[in-house]
């Protein structure tokens, strides 16, 4: 591990000696590595995309974001293939990627952004972020006021209606959901809807079929993935007693997206403030 560390170093120290990446702090990065899929689509949104040189997997939206040459994924990235491509800029993600991999890219020298939108309204601040990185601030702007006025009408339209009784399955085996200090409970709580574990311990607590029961929710909603087919093995018709199986309101919002902070989360959450709605 220490020779690999110092073959880093060595290469870092020849790329910056050439003056390759002795870029002016002022100047609008041409090589961009995205290490996150929110972050890609969030620079092509500002139209910065075209700089992008290297991403993480799952990155595929928009459509061109297929083709980035994949440098990582959840378990970490390869850092000698970052100092290859010698990015004059690094979005990091907080609370995705590998804590000492974001450290050791700062102490090679390379400049470094972090992306970790925890908020509907930070997607907007992280929009404009990245537009005063990056040079695209004007289209940034509009993208994020664009955002910000379209989320409005949704939270005026379904916030302030009467509370729903909402259980999120975050998974089946075992049974998982949500609390209010996860991304998705403001789906929940902008959309009316009362989360039944929102005081629970954790982010993602497991929980009980019994536990979901006694909370008499009147919504469930289940995120739809081709990858989490265990979703597929929890047959909720068996368990009537529960309001939102007796009246048929379960439903099954698009995962990929609602879990991604981009600008397109507002599709999933009028989706599951209409599903809240017809509970009503």
């Amino acid at each position: 591990m220490k020779r690999i560390y110092s073959l880093l170093l060595c290469a870092a120290a020849t790329l910056i000696s050439h003056g390759v990446n002795a870029a002016a702090e002022n100047d609008y990065p041409q090589r961009i590595i995205a290490l996150s899929p929110h972050s890609v689509e969030l620079l092509y949104a500002i139209g910065a995309g075209d700089k992008i040189v290297a991403t993480t997997s799952h990155s595929d939206y928009p459509a061109q974001a297929k083709n980035i040459e994949v440098i990582g994924d959840h378990r970490g990235i390869t850092l000698e293939k970052l100092i290859a491509l010698n990015p004059d800029l690094v979005v990091t993600w907080g609370s995705g990627n590998k804590i000492n991999q974001i450290e050791q890219i700062k102490k090679l020298g390379f400049r470094v952004i972090d992306s970790d939108p925890q908020s509907f309204a930070q997607i907007a601040q992280t929009l404009r972020q990245l537009g005063e990185v990056t040079g695209h601030a004007q289209q940034a702007e509009r993208i994020a006021l664009k955002f910000e006025k379209d989320l409005a009408v949704i939270i005026k339209d379904y916030q302030y209606k009467s509370k729903v009784k909402v259980f999120y399955q975050m998974w089946s085996k075992p049974m998982m959901t949500i609390s209010k200090d996860s991304w998705v409970n403001q789906f929940i709580d902008q959309c009316g809807g009362e989360n039944v574990f929102a005081n629970a311990a954790t982010a993602y607590p497991t929980v009980s079929i019994e536990n979901v029961l006694l909370s008499k929710a009147e919504v469930i909603l289940v995120p739809k993935s081709s990858t989490a087919r265990n979703h597929e093995l929890f047959d909720w018709q068996h368990w009537t007693l529960l309001p939102a199986v007796k009246n048929k309101h379960i439903y099954y919002p698009d995962a990929k997206i609602i879990h991604r902070p981009t600008p397109r989360v507002l599709s999933p959450l009028l989706a599951v403030c209409r599903f809240i709605d017809k509970a009503r």
